[in-house]
């Protein structure tokens, strides 16, 4: 009998787990990195929980958005926003994120200050 109710427990432990998404971003080191290990950046510019972003055109291609797949839900501080060009982006309490072109490798954090408008996307 004991044994019945531990592996119901366990299955009930798996399936509590696998229905929550994983988050769009991991931390490393104290920011935000994407899938790829490069460092994530907010815009000053943008107004969190306008539910927009103000980079666009040429900004978006120095400053790369976390776009999000299509049917990404929100979940926790985690929202998605429609781009202007219909595309969706991650943000994370309200605040779009985006990648620098000029950083290299994973690690790299040189468009933290940069303009003194982009900084570092902490939780």
């Amino acid at each position: 009998m004991n044994l019945r109710l531990l592996a119901c427990a366990a299955v009930l432990a798996v399936s509590g787990c696998a229905s929550t998404p994983p988050a769009p971003a991991n931390v490393a080191d104290g920011v935000f990195v994407g899938a790829n290990g490069m460092t994530l950046y907010t815009f000053d510019k943008d107004t969190a929980g306008s539910g927009k972003s103000v980079c666009n055109g040429p900004c978006a291609t120095n400053w790369p958005p976390l776009m999000a797949a299509a049917g990404a839900a929100a979940s926790g501080d985690w929202t998605v926003i429609t781009r202007d060009d219909g595309k969706a982006q991650w943000a994370y309490k309200g605040k779009p994120l985006y990648f620098w072109v000029k950083d290299q490798k994973p690690g790299d954090r040189t468009g933290d200050g940069f303009n003194k408008v982009w900084q570092l996307a902490r939780p």
